[in-house]
């Protein structure tokens, strides 16, 4: 992943679409795309062995499959497409979204051919962190969290890098001695190995996305 850790930031911000085009980029290589789309334009159908989840950061999705189905998705909506399946997008506002497909078929654990929100996927509960892996594969993991207030993780490090997504409300996230305030919409990176923890003094949820080496633990102490 190409961003700086240790700072808050905008994933959907720092990636605008180029007017009348198309653009993506790697984030965790063979399994995470970052893709923007211009208004106006689109990516013509294509088909993969594997499923997809799509996850629209900023704008707003049109997801087709030709003479069959389509779904419209905005921020913080996610998507799963059944492997196989010929689909297209477009936009009539400049979108950014990520793309996660695996060259081993996995199994996501959310229903595929049905919009959500990640954040409602997770309730929140008093004095409880609650947790839901979509995605727990050997080299990515993707989980959605939801924190009540009061509650947080102790400091602990991940044997690859992590990109959270804020979704609901505010937490602090300490990372390698310093604290930054996060808030929903807001991103935050964790390198290999560093340290950090989350602290919610308010009601928080987010999503994690972990990436891994094969044969490592999703995370220590």
């Amino acid at each position: 992943m190409k961003e700086s850790a240790g700072k808050i930031f905008s994933l959907a911000g720092e990636n605008p679409p180029v007017p009348g085009c198309t653009t993506s980029e790697s984030l965790a290589e063979g399994a995470v795309t970052l893709f923007s789309v211009a208004a106006g334009t689109n990516i013509s159908a294509e088909a993969y062995a594997s499923p997809r989840l799509l996850f629209v950061l900023a704008g707003r999705l049109r997801v087709s499959v030709p003479g069959t189905a389509s779904w419209q998705a905005g921020p913080e909506e996610t998507l799963l497409l059944p492997p196989s399946c010929l689909v297209g997008v477009a936009a009539e506002e400049d979108t950014v979204y990520f793309e996660i497909i695996q060259k081993e078929l996995i199994s996501m654990k959310v229903d595929a051919g049905k919009v959500m929100k990640l954040g409602e996927l997770v309730p929140y509960q008093a004095n409880k962190i609650i947790s839901r892996d979509i995605i727990d594969d050997a080299g990515l993991k993707l989980a959605v969290m939801s924190f009540a207030a009061g509650t947080g993780l102790s400091e602990h490090a991940a044997p690859g890098e992590a990109l959270i997504f804020a979704l609901d409300g505010e937490a602090v996230i300490g990372y390698e001695g310093k604290e930054h305030i996060i808030h929903a919409g807001e991103n935050f990176k964790f390198d290999k190995l560093g340290r950090h923890y989350v602290r919610a003094d308010k009601p928080f949820k987010m999503a994690l996305l972990l990436t891994l080496e094969p044969g490592e633990p999703a995370a220590f102490e």
